[in-house]
């Protein structure tokens, strides 16, 4: 029986990662005329574990905003009050540094990752796919599968097709409308927004933030894509840096699979295990062909491991023709990935930033403590011959609770504070609270002569906060001495 035995489209000598530049603007087989990539749905094991964790990103972006702490939005950046607050800790501008060190970790841990799953993040928690998916879930709903959607798209303008499009636009704009909503909620409280935002009554800079992140959502899922990834990511530029002989990427076994080739099942064949079905471009969001080896384009989704794993299965063949594999794994070289020097250095990197964090947070104080002394005049002589000094001091109370504080100074045999020196401050409240130090000008050491304000919650020495000033007395009492 003559075998159809086609032209191998790849070949290898070796068992390596071939690596392979591919022209972006390439048509794909999952194209239609204008270049649009339909993505057949499927369904496997990682696309379970991309589905639930898509799916948990969302809800949990949507949701975290309605969770109340203390009377309060849990998670809540107040850019009027210049306030971050995360359940029970209060940020302030001066206290922002946390917040970079934690961008700096969670950026040490993606590279940390990427050495060893390389592009999981893209594939797996990456906003832009878990949107993408989602809009083409909804697409693939309302309009059909694949098949049903090319043919849709060929297909001349009539009442059906202007029916499925108007409904799906509107779901997408709907969808992205609560994705806007969703991110301004952050800022502004979630439930006085979506409130305000449905009913048409929210302000002008709003009403204009929610839609210009819905406008975004809109473009970026539902008709930019892959497009995002392709050209407008930087991490599909950079991350093949990271990557080493032991970093696993979705990989196909060109020694297994060619040469390819058409069969029918059971049919025993000169030809590799891959059948040239080409399910693994129809199901690749970027639209790649992983068998042209390892492409920047590629997100490591799994899509195409669990359409390979389909076929494979029901042509009786071994699974991962297309898998997870390293460089090293393939040549049989495979090495405990720990023994890594990049996965060594970035582990390293993640344990200090999280010290820093630790240590950052530790030294944070929850009192502000500034002095502004009266610089209309250096002092005021009293009838009893002391010398004043007057201060403004600025008391925050950095926390989200009313709080008691005692005021005192340093050297309470010169300085004697003439102010309540009990205090109550509310949540977040900035106190400004005038007071006046007396001193005997023949005791002052010189002038100005260094004097300390301190603040700490009543009960608790731990907590205070020290801020130096001067004190100014005559001149002359000064040179006697």
């Amino acid at each position: 029986m003559p075998n159809n035995k086609s032209e191998p489209k790849y070949q290898t000598t070796s068992n390596t990662i071939a690596v392979k530049q591919i022209p972006v603007d390439r048509p794909s087989s999952g194209s239609n005329s204008s270049n649009k990539i339909q993505i057949k749905e499927q369904k496997g094991v990682f696309q379970k574990i991309r589905t639930t964790m898509n799916t948990g990103l969302v809800l949990l972006f949507v949701l975290l905003p309605f969770i109340s702490y203390g009377g309060r939005q849990a998670i809540l950046f107040d850019l009027e009050a210049q306030q971050f607050f995360f359940f029970g800790t209060s940020l302030w501008p001066q206290d922002f540094t946390v917040l970079a060190w934690v961008f700096i970790a969670a950026a040490f841990l993606l590279f940390f990752v990427t050495v060893f799953w390389g592009r999981v993040w893209c594939g797996y928690l990456c906003p832009q796919t878990a949107w993408t998916f989602m809009f083409v879930w909804i697409e693939t709903r309302i309009e059909g599968n694949r098949t049903k959607r090319l043919a849709l798209d060929k297909a001349p303008w009539s009442s059906n097709k202007i029916l499925k499009r108007l409904a799906k636009h509107l779901t997408w704009g709907l969808s992205a409308l609560i994705t806007g909503c969703a991110f301004i909620a952050y800022f502004i409280p979630a439930r006085e927004l979506y409130l305000d935002i449905f009913t048409l009554n929210a302000s002008f800079w709003v009403s204009a933030w929610v839609w210009f992140f819905a406008l975004c959502t809109y473009l970026n899922a539902g008709w930019m894509r892959e497009q995002m990834c392709l050209h407008c990511c930087p991490y599909s530029r950079f991350q093949s840096a990271m990557f080493d002989g032991n970093t696993k990427t979705v990989t196909y076994d060109a020694a297994r699979g060619e040469s390819r080739g058409p069969r029918k099942r059971k049919q025993n064949t000169e030809l590799g295990d891959c059948i040239d079905c080409n399910l693994c471009v129809d199901v690749c969001p970027t639209g790649i062909d992983i068998r042209n080896g390892l492409q920047y384009e590629c997100i490591n989704c799994g899509a195409c491991v669990d359409a390979c794993n389909e076929t494979m299965e029901k042509f009786g063949y071994q699974p991962n023709l297309i898998g997870y594999f390293s460089e090293n794994a393939l040549k049989g070289k495979a090495k405990p990935v720990y023994r890594s020097t990049k996965f060594i250095g970035y582990g390293i990197a993640v344990v200090i930033m999280f010290i820093v964090i630790g240590i950052d947070m530790n030294g944070r104080s929850d009192i502000q403590l500034s002095v502004i002394r009266d610089r209309q005049e250096l002092y005021r002589e009293t009838v009893d011959d002391m010398v004043e000094n007057s201060y403004t001091l600025k008391i925050r109370n950095k926390t989200q609770e009313t709080r008691y504080y005692r005021l005192s100074v340093d050297n309470r045999e010169l300085f004697k504070l003439s102010a309540q020196q009990e205090l109550v401050i509310k949540a977040g409240e900035l106190l400004d609270y005038p007071v006046t130090v007396r001193a005997n000008p023949l005791m002052l050491p010189g002038t100005p002569s260094p004097i300390v304000f301190s603040v700490s919650e009543v009960g608790r020495d731990e907590t205070a906060v020290f801020q130096e000033s001067n004190f100014f007395g005559p001149i002359f009492m000064a040179s006697c001495r």
